[in-house]
């Protein structure tokens, strides 16, 4: 079978090179020349553990191109995994996803399966279908829609791939569905066979669920600080109830990254746009974007103001494992420092160079360690939870802090390694140890 992928970014070459990594000769499309080139040598040009050494290993199976044309026009699979970026009113943009059916309707030489693998509204397969249908240049083939929403996670991308936790395949006919169960048979996952629109709604449903959870847990951590109770003890009895979980309850300073923001924003504005509202939804929207500057407020206590004070930074991205910095935190809380004069000392172990591109370098000193972070730093907030962060031997705060505060947006401790120390630890639903105030 062969397989053509439009689209090498996250969800695109990870899905190209899993599908390799399975036998299947794959054929990644890219418009970026430079990409492509990268790619060519086999060096993976985005950074997601495994990824590079999986791509490697499946090369013999993986070309990457700028031909789109020869690319779709006999592949009998097409995986589309374009990026579908939030418009100023919310809304998905389509844009690359019919870029992309414009180029496999003139391209297309044979029957295929057209599979929509990017995130996209509720019957934007059923209108993909009728585009391609009315650009297909050679009307004696039959091409046919299918949506196979994806469910990875930045971090664990191909850990999410090949072993997932459910494969969703929505067809209105017998002849795709048929096509990506033998597509998927390597794969050990559920699988579950559905209606293109309720495939569509399955990946918003699912994604907004989540991060109602966590604005939801977020709220209540809030609330523990004021009543004097420990989220965490809170979270780890909810989480023994089998109807709730024990995942997406921590609490932290909200979610990030190319999904949660995007997708509930997008359902919020499908909703009103089809004259409902998910309140739920809208109110999770809310509370992420209050409780993003939660540490800052929090530095309120001790500072009037941040004028001239050294702030060591620990971690840039929305999360550990990635250097993906959308919606990060840090990308508002900087900004706002350096803005009341704040001198900021950044650490990240793979986002500094990112973080850099975006903020510049005007009053920050990006440091390849912690402990140069923390050199005389008169605050020390936590935006990512990264392993080398929770590792530190925490005394390093007062040995090398001008004044030792530490503000965790990701609870990366326990309480009790703080006790006794000197140092002021806050986090997020949980009591401060050695309050100054």
């Amino acid at each position: 079978m062969k397989i053509a992928v439009a689209g090498t970014g996250y969800v695109g070459l990870v899905t190209g090179v899993c599908l390799a990594s399975k036998g299947y000769r794959v054929t990644c499309v890219d418009v970026d020349e430079e990409k492509v080139k990268i790619m060519q040598e086999g060096v993976s040009p985005i950074y997601e553990p495994g990824l590079s050494e999986l791509m490697m290993e499946s090369m013999e199976n993986l070309t990457f191109t700028t031909d789109y044309a020869e690319a779709y026009k006999d592949a009998e699979v097409i995986f589309v995994g374009v990026g579908t970026p939030e418009k100023s009113d919310g809304s998905a943009n389509l844009t690359y996803v019919y870029q992309v059916a414009k180029q496999i309707a003139q391209s297309a030489d044979r029957d295929c399966v057209v599979v929509i693998k990017s995130t996209v509204p509720i019957g934007t397969n059923d209108k993909l279908e009728s585009y391609i249908h009315d650009k297909q240049k050679n009307k004696d083939i039959k091409i046919y829609i299918a949506s196979n929403p994806e469910f990875l996670a930045q971090g664990t991308a191909v850990r999410d791939t090949l072993h997932a936790s459910r494969i969703v395949i929505g067809t209105e006919e017998e002849y795709p569905k048929q096509v990506l169960l033998k597509v998927y048979e390597k794969f050990e996952a559920p699988k579950l066979t559905v209606g293109r629109r309720s495939a569509e709604m399955v990946k918003y449903a699912s994604n907004d669920f989540l991060a109602l959870k966590i604005s939801y847990v977020n709220e209540i951590a809030n609330l523990c600080e004021t009543v004097g109770a420990d989220v965490e003890e809170v979270t780890k009895g909810m989480g023994l109830d089998p109807r709730i979980g024990n995942r997406f309850l921590n609490a932290g300073i909200g979610y990030g990254g190319s999904c949660f923001p995007k997708d509930t924003k997008a359902l919020s504005w499908l909703a009103r746009f089809n004259d409902k509202e998910i309140r739920t939804v809208r109110a999770a929207i809310e509370v992420n974007e209050s409780q993003k500057f939660k540490l800052v407020k929090k530095a309120k206590k001790y500072y009037d103001d941040f004028l001239f004070l050294n702030i060591a930074i620990l971690g840039c991205t929305f999360k550990p494992g990635t250097d993906d910095l959308r919606e990060a935190p840090s990308l508002v809380n900087v900004p706002l420092l350096l803005e009341d004069g704040a001198h900021l000392r950044i650490w990240d172990p793979v986002g500094m160079e990112n973080f850099r591109k975006r903020i510049g370098e005007k009053n920050i000193c990006y440091c390849n360690t912690i402990e140069e972070a923390l050199e005389d730093a008169d605050l020390c907030l936590i935006f990512t939870e990264w392993d080398e962060v929770k590792k530190l031997d925490v005394r390093k705060y007062k040995e090398l802090m001008k004044r030792p505060i530490v503000l965790d947006g990701r609870n990366c401790y326990p309480l009790e390694r703080f006790e006794n120390t000197g140092i002021t630890y806050g986090s997020v639903g949980r009591r401060t140890v050695n309050d100054i105030n």
